[in-house]
């Protein structure tokens, strides 16, 4: 098995103003393609090149190039899907529910995930996930993930966002807290919605 690049699902001028078509590009183009790049020649010739992205993460991250590249492909992966030019506003249903049981409200999940994503030193993501049931909001560092074992943030993932400098610094420059502000105009609450009843 080999990874491919997806497509992004619009265009790289679609989530402008709040994130904009030249660092999409880069981003999606350079970056993201890096990492399949990687991580394809990093599985190549051995027994891991028929796991699954899912698989490697969750059994391979001891592995140094896995773990980079690997999740530098499915975080960014996931990252795409849960944006979109019609996004923002709030979730429905079950999910709405189950932010308001675990956060309060919107309002306090919006509060705390900013903080997560704030508060992350130098580069990495923060998460929302699915944890023994019901949502819990945390950080990792570098290309980590909450599949991934002992990096102090689990549960199955439904809500990334990407806070290493490349995701935001043409824009926001040093204004990180203003990008996490613009990502929620932009969350694609279908797909969360999607992803979080797969997980339950």
């Amino acid at each position: 098995m080999s990874f491919t690049l997806p497509d992004l699902p619009y265009d790289y001028n679609a989530l402008e103003p709040h994130i904009d078509a030249r660092t999409m590009e880069i981003h999606h183009s350079k970056h993201h393609a890096a990492y399949t790049n990687n991580l394809n020649n990093a599985i190549a010739d051995s027994a891991l090149a028929s796991k699954s992205i899912e698989s490697l993460l969750r059994e391979d991250a001891s592995n140094t190039a896995i773990r980079n590249n690997g999740g530098g492909y499915y975080n960014h992966c996931m990252f795409w899907e849960v944006m979109s030019p019609n996004g923002g506003g709030t979730p429905s249903g079950d999910l709405a529910s189950a932010i308001d049981s675990a956060f309060g409200s919107f309002d306090g999940f919006k509060t705390e995930f900013s903080k997560a994503a704030a508060t992350r030193f130098g580069s990495g993501w923060a998460w929302l996930c699915v944890k023994n049931g019901k949502l819990d909001i945390c950080s990792t560092a570098n290309q980590d993930n909450p599949m991934m074992p002992g990096v102090g943030c689990e549960g199955h993932p439904i809500l990334a966002l990407d806070v290493w400098e490349h995701a935001y610094y043409l824009h926001y420059q040093n204004r990180r807290p203003d990008y996490i502000g613009a990502f929620f105009n932009v969350i694609n609450w279908e797909e969360v919605t999607r992803r979080y009843k797969a997980a339950i």
